[in-house]
């Protein structure tokens, strides 16, 4: 997201630039975007979010409305069943303490995520498919726009999940539902009844004191608090995963198969099968493809061909 790194001498210097190169393409773009986002958009009050999930300082629970990135249009909108799998990258430096698409701070140093279309906040588990590290973050910020990533992690979720270094990762993200499928509650509404009964109430001074404790009796002794734990990362089971390039998704396989039959200049196409829900639909892919960059210039020449709403998609063997 940044091109900012300076030039130095030795290894170090370009190892560095790789990296903060990988995890951070197009910060400075993503932030002009954000700020376009922000304008125009109904706010809600701050507090607790209505999944309640809290809201950071200066935030709002935000959805969205629909608006469109480098000729892709995305609906952001509530979905308890989401689960995707894809390319998670990560932003930090560049944006700390700067303002996310809900108007809170960002920090890079708090397990928080940006996603496309999801409620802000709410919580996701990611799952980094190459090493089995899982843990839940905290959505309250858009992107990524480049390259097909899936989300954007920050860079202490990145170090803890293991591919700070290597800037990007295969994950699986799934949206953690809070009890019902819905998953996000509708606005509470007080009533003017409500309203004017909660204000007669009298208010009266309350004064406190320490009483001793009874003859006889020893105090107990002050509570002790213990700090808070650290950040949980699970491990979890993973198999062996591959990278595509999905260029569409049909209900038809004639569809499918038209496609298809276009696209075999781009590398190695196949139609695979997948059923959501009670349909069934027919997945036009181009791969496996041996890296993120190979995937990532695949996707280039895709979406530069006409095909702007191609991504890349994870495939569990």
């Amino acid at each position: 997201m940044m091109g900012w790194v300076r030039a130095a001498r030795g290894g170090t210097a370009v190892l560095t630039l790789l990296v903060l190169g990988a995890c951070a393409q197009t910060q400075l773009a993503v932030h002009a975007i954000k700020e376009v986002q922000k304008r125009g958009e109904p706010e809600e009050v701050a507090g607790i979010a209505p999944n309640g999930v809290p809201i950071g300082p200066g935030g709002v629970y935000k959805v969205g409305t629909p608006y469109v990135i480098k000729g892709v249009r995305y609906y952001p909108e509530v979905d308890g069943d989401y689960d995707e799998t894809g390319v998670a990258s990560w932003y930090g430096p560049g944006f700390h303490q700067k303002t996310t698409a809900n108007g809170e701070t960002y920090d890079q140093a708090d397990l928080t995520a940006a996603h496309k279309t999801l409620p802000m906040p709410s919580y996701v588990r990611v799952t980094n498919l190459e090493n089995g590290r899982a843990m839940v973050l905290r959505v309250n910020d858009r992107g990524p726009y480049a390259h097909g990533r899936v989300i954007d992690v920050s860079r202490r979720a990145a170090q803890l999940l293991g591919f700070e270094k290597q800037g990007t990762a295969k994950v699986r993200v799934q949206i953690v539902d809070q009890g019902t499928k819905g998953f996000v509650a509708k606005k509470p509404v007080t009533t003017q009844e409500e309203r004017d009964a909660v204000s007669a109430v009298p208010v009266a001074k309350v004064e406190t004191a320490t009483l001793a404790p009874p003859p006889g009796v020893a105090a107990a002794p002050a509570p002790v608090f213990e700090p808070p734990l650290p950040a949980q990362v699970a491990m979890v089971s993973v198999g062996p995963s591959d990278l595509y390039v999905q260029a569409g998704a049909f209900t038809r396989f004639d569809n499918a198969n038209r496609l298809a039959a276009r696209l075999f200049s781009f590398g190695e196409v196949g139609i695979q099968s997948a059923v959501v829900g009670e349909t069934e639909f027919f997945r036009v892919r181009i791969g496996p493809l041996a890296t993120v960059e190979q995937a990532d210039d695949v996707l280039a020449n895709l979406i530069g061909s006409g095909f702007p709403e191609a991504r890349i998609v994870v495939g569990v063997r």
